[in-house]
């Protein structure tokens, strides 16, 4: 059941959702942590999205990742290292009230640069927000089962929409 693919129409509660978490993980990171982002489709006003806030992290030095991960897994948090992305560690919420994932980067994290980048479009361009829904939603139905292949299945308007940012 986990790796269903189901996307929700927009939920104008996902910003208030993941300030909440934001606000818990910045108390616990501190200094450790110069930025904290709302990332992926939930952080894009009226896009359809699966109901799971993606969050990154930006780390003051890669070097404190030992310090975060220590921090983290106190809030109860479990390191998950990079699965398969380099650039980014994830973690996994135990027992959280709120689906969500979260991903620690170094300050020159590529990763980061992308999702922000991808966000910050979307967010200005409404009608490409508005294709993305739908390919999603097709491509939900096509592959609804297997995460996997949605996931490569919306890699190619993934792109297109990185080269189009940043020609801006």
């Amino acid at each position: 059941m986990a790796d269903l693919v189901i996307i929700e129409d927009y939920d104008p509660r996902w910003p208030q959702l993941f300030e909440a978490l934001r606000s818990r993980v910045s108390a616990s990171l501190a200094e450790l942590a110069t930025s904290i982002q709302h990332v992926g489709s939930t952080s894009v006003p009226g896009l359809a999205a699966k109901p799971i806030i993606d969050i990154d992290v930006v780390l003051r030095s890669a070097d404190e990742l030992p310090e975060v991960i220590r921090r983290l897994a106190g809030l109860g948090y479990e390191h998950e290292g990079e699965l398969g992305v380099s650039g980014r560690e994830a973690f996994r919420a135990n027992a959280a009230a709120v689906q969500h994932h979260l991903y620690v980067c170094p300050p020159s994290s590529r990763e980061y640069k992308r999702h922000v980048a991808f966000r910050d479009y979307l967010r200005s361009h409404p009608a490409d927000a508005h294709a993305y829904a739908l390919l999603k939603r097709e491509l939900a139905l096509k592959f609804g089962t297997d995460r996997e292949e949605y996931n490569k299945a919306k890699s190619e308007f993934v792109q297109h929409i990185l080269e189009r940012s940043s020609e801006e």
